[in-house]
């Protein structure tokens, strides 16, 4: 098999060299072995069909997982300072961005469709592939119904005195047929808010920027002015019964950095959106590095941009900053708003408002697509019930998308006030799941090169490499692991709180208990490096 693939890399580079001879005799084991070869472009029954369009993907990798932790979460964590915040998404940015090339590398060279539960199967443990699958559906079926209320909340600035019930309804209805009637449609509804999110969040970047550089009404020029004056970098502080609890010096300081750490990942969480989609993009090994090079733009353009510019233009003392962070949801919430509203512009909060629905909405969307995308892969490795692999001639997992949307009604838990804390208690749990998904992605990239290691495959056979890979992965996957055991600090300040506790901690639980109840049941094994399948899946 080494020789094979060595074959395949000198071809590769020299194609014009005439084959070698092969002896009389002697077994052709590059024809036995490339026969063996699965071509994922042909479509079979119960099979997804590869119906979405480059372009779709590509603007799904640039603004797709955009959504109300960079409009509205920044707020929070601004109050730390401009250089906690620049710190906290610079460095989240690194690690997400290794985890999409790794997929990229894994999608490009051996596309499946079976998500990223899939891999986990194939490379590490079917265990730990049950346990990714299960964990990242439950993550979007819960967080689904919350970005439907959240639609709700937001129109109720216009419209006062209709229930929030009602807007889960008729959103809950519209995005249900958008992913019953294929996946084009999906990936259509998906490129043109994806387009509007880009629109509004370079509007609001090049707003900021302008205003720091002296064109607000009032001509003040700011520029990196609230870096020295009140400071790049401020203590931890948390509001704790009607007043605000302060940790001093360094070490507020380094807490302050840390929880924008926090914030950054799970601002950053379901970028790896596009990576469930490589399974229904036609020509993976051209169109997946295309889309995964797009992230980068996203993450250097939108998020670093946004929160640097954010910095320029507030100041972390700001008492309207303060006021913002109370709000719920909305575009008084928004730090941007608060960057219009200091320099003497009104009418934003209205606009962003308005603009809110749309990322809501597209989450929302994107939920029930990837849900849906995860259960099937599931059912397809035998770690679901096998009538969620079916799906109709368009390709559509018909009853995998009716079991997410069938989650939907959980928004309603939303109409009473008790019922509201237990289900956002359910919000925070499943929360810590997609950061979960990004080290099973990562372990998942580290047993694959070291299997080729192995077996003597070289990397430059592969039709996508990145040149942070695979040093980067260790570094990323180490990264994650400390956010994930140390995202639940703000449990024990100022005193410890037993439901911050367990809403950061018991999915970490819940996600071994997985590993280890498929491991009893099904009696499973780590897989060996020298016997892990590295053909079936290629593209001839």
């Amino acid at each position: 098999m080494a020789a094979f693939f060595r074959k395949r890399a000198l071809d590769e580079k020299h194609p014009d060299s005439p084959p070698p001879a092969t002896a009389p005799g002697a077994q052709d084991v590059s024809s036995s072995e490339e026969a063996g070869m699965v071509d994922e472009g042909v479509e079979g029954p119960d099979d997804l069909h590869r119906g979405m369009r480059p372009r779709q993907l590509n603007m799904m990798a640039i603004a797709g997982a955009i959504g109300t932790g960079l409009i509205i979460g920044t707020g929070t964590t601004l109050k730390f300072g401009p250089g906690s915040l620049l710190i906290g998404y610079v460095l989240m940015g690194f690690v997400v961005y290794v985890v999409m090339v790794a997929l990229g590398e894994m999608g490009a060279w051996l596309p499946h469709k079976k998500s990223f539960s899939g891999y986990a199967t194939r490379f590490v443990d079917p265990a730990m592939g049950f346990a990714t699958g299960w964990n990242y559906f439950f993550k979007y079926v819960i967080v689904l119904p919350n970005n439907l209320t959240a639609t709700g909340i937001i129109l109720q600035y216009w419209v006062k005195d209709l229930n929030v019930s009602v807007w889960i309804v008729v959103f809950g209805v519209v995005i249900i047929l958008l992913n019953l009637i294929h996946v084009r449609f999906f990936g259509e509804a998906e490129f043109w808010m994806s387009l509007a999110k880009a629109l509004v969040i370079i509007m609001l970047i090049l707003m900021c920027f302008i205003l720091s550089l002296g064109g607000s009404p009032s001509g003040f020029r700011s520029g990196f002015w609230y870096w020295t004056d009140p400071g790049a970098f401020a203590e931890y502080n948390v509001r704790w019964k009607d007043d605000y609890f302060y940790v001093h010096g360094s070490t507020g300081r380094f807490l302050g950095v840390w929880a924008c750490i926090v914030q950054a990942t799970f601002a950053y969480l379901g970028t790896e959106l596009v990576g469930v989609a490589f399974g229904e993009t036609p020509d993976p090994r051209k169109n997946v590095p295309r889309a995964v090079n797009q992230t980068l733009l996203r993450i250097v353009f939108f998020y670093v941009a946004g929160v640097l510019v954010l910095g320029m233009a507030v100041p972390y003392n700001s008492p309207e900053l303060l006021r913002a962070t109370r709000e719920r949801i909305g575009g008084l919430a928004s730090p941007f708003t608060v960057a219009a509203q200091r320099a003497g512009v009104d009418k934003l909060a209205d606009a962003v408002n308005g603009m809110l629905l749309v990322f809501t909405i597209s989450a929302a969307n994107s939920d029930i697509y990837l849900a849906s995308r995860t259960v099937w892969a599931l059912a397809k490795d035998r770690q679901a019930p096998e009538i969620m692999e079916r799906t109709n001639k368009r390709g559509v997992p018909i009853p995998a998308v009716a079991l997410s949307s069938i989650f939907i009604a959980l928004g309603f838990m939303n109409a009473t006030k008790d019922a509201a804390t237990v289900f956002g208690y359910f919000v925070s749990l499943v929360t810590v799941f997609g950061a979960l998904n990004w080290v099973a992605v990562l372990v998942s990239y580290i047993s694959m090169i070291r299997a080729m290691k192995v077996q003597g495959i070289p990397r430059e056979i592969m039709p996508y490499r990145n040149p942070l890979l695979p040093w980067g992965s260790y570094i990323a996957l180490g990264v994650t692991i400390l956010v994930i055991f140390f995202s639940g600090y703000s449990a024990f300040i100022p005193q410890f709180q037993i439901d911050k506790f367990m809403t950061s901690y018991i999915g970490i639980v819940v996600y071994l208990v997985n590993i280890l109840v498929w491991k009893l049941l099904k009696k499973t094994k780590r897989v060996r490096p020298e016997e892990m399948d590295l053909l079936t899946g290629r593209r001839a």
